[in-house]
């Protein structure tokens, strides 16, 4: 991690002697982690805190220690107004392991006091915990809010950004402009393109206020459901409609987030919004959350609410199969099914949780989370292995224990 970090700060400083200039480069190792494990009653779906892992609690067992559990390393440099920043996470990733991949590495330059830029792996700077979402120790609950976090297709970009801090009285205010694009393998053949991605983040601090609004766009390219796609558009107009409808090919994506937390010490409130257009099969969605926590001593109680809802249909008529022949027919049904199947991942789903923290020592916090969670609408909510037995709009209960810790 050190070399790779010097490789990419040290050519951004041709000619400079250190000693005559007195750049005395600086280092610091830190990591953080999470040990979990998640009960759920629902057995005919996993729980997971991602769409992009193998299994969670439930379908394939009640109890699992995936959904939240894992381990990130961090290397920061600095050498006079260059830095520089390596993050590596390891969790369970689509086909089961544990293989650790790059969350950020970049290298940034402050042109003056208020003015920086970077260039590399960023993260997207989209609801208020983008930057630390995966430090479980830097959060109140077990983990960020599943209806809200996981309508997020993407979290980092490669390529620049621009961050200017500036005042108006009290009120601190940061403006992020951001440009990039990402080629992510998820694992068992199935990748991830986004490019053109643009972006604008405004955040605010006024005492124990803090705000963020953030607008961005890319553009969209994944396999998933392309057998799906080739073989509709063996039916002609209309199988060529649906197709170019729902397939995941350089497909606009946007998304609009909107988040403030209150925070004065003894107790606490944050609220999070979010839109998101995909104009694909991952559909258009609204969510929302509202949390609050009370901190007395080494515990803090704390309960949320958050949902998700689509703003498009989660079924399609499909393509008709009056006057087909019968094998056309019956294929066209098939089709009509493997559309509709992909259309009820768009997630539907309300999660009321409650829970408390326990700062047993430094740097090391006990969490014990409850949640009832309420796929509705004919969706599978943010579940993952659905059985045919699923059924939505079945409440199920949640039972997470998890140890967080930071050195």
């Amino acid at each position: 991690m050190a070399s790779l970090l010097a490789a990419l700060l040290l050519p951004c400083l041709p000619g400079v002697a250190m000693a005559d200039n007195g750049l005395v480069p600086s280092w610091k190792v830190s990591g953080f982690g999470t040990l979990g494990m998640v009960h759920s009653s629902q057995r005919s779906a996993d729980f997971t805190a991602s769409v992009l892992r193998k299994d969670g609690a439930g379908a394939t067992s009640s109890w699992s220690p995936d959904v939240d559990s894992r381990l990130g390393a961090q290397l920061d440099l600095g050498m006079g107004p260059w830095s520089a920043v390596l993050q590596v996470v390891s969790e369970q990733r689509l086909d089961g392991g544990y293989q650790p991949e790059i969350e950020w590495a970049n290298v940034k330059y402050q042109l003056t006091p208020e003015l920086a830029v970077r260039a590399g792996r960023i993260a997207l700077p989209v609801f208020l915990a983008a930057e630390y979402r995966k430090v479980g120790y830097a959060l109140p609950w077990v983990r960020t809010p599943v209806d809200v976090y996981g309508t997020l297709p993407i979290s980092s970009s490669d390529g620049v950004d621009m961050t200017w801090r500036w005042s108006t009285g009290d009120v601190r205010h940061n403006t992020q402009l951001l440009a990039g694009r990402t080629n992510r393998d998820l694992a068992n053949g199935l990748k991830i393109r986004a490019g053109q991605i643009r972006g604008v983040s405004h955040s605010i601090e006024r005492g124990a206020l803090s705000g963020r609004v953030t607008a961005f766009t890319g553009r969209l390219t994944t396999g998933i459901g392309r057998e799906l796609f080739d073989a509709l558009r063996m039916f002609g107009p209309t199988g060529n409609a649906m197709a170019d409808r729902y397939a995941i090919d350089d497909k606009r994506v946007m998304m609009l987030s909107a988040g403030a937390s209150y925070d004065p010490g003894p107790w606490f409130v944050t609220a999070e919004y979010g839109k998101t257009r995909t104009s694909s099969l991952l559909g258009d969605g609204t969510s929302m959350y509202v949390g609050a926590g009370l901190r007395r001593g080494a515990f803090t109680p704390y309960a949320g609410y958050a949902q998700v809802r689509a703003d498009v249909p989660l079924t399609d008529p499909g393509i008709p199969t009056t006057g087909l022949p019968p094998p056309l027919a019956g294929a066209a049904v098939q089709l009509n099914a493997g559309v509709n199947s992909f259309l009820s991942t768009i997630p539907v789903q309300s999660t009321w949780s409650a829970g408390v923290r326990w700062d047993a020592a430094p740097d090391i916090a006990l969490k014990l989370q409850f949640e009832r969670v309420r796929p509705q609408g004919g969706s599978r909510g943010t579940l993952i292995n659905p059985t045919p037995e699923f059924r939505s709009g079945r409440a199920f209960g949640i039972a997470s224990v998890a140890l967080d810790f930071v050195f």
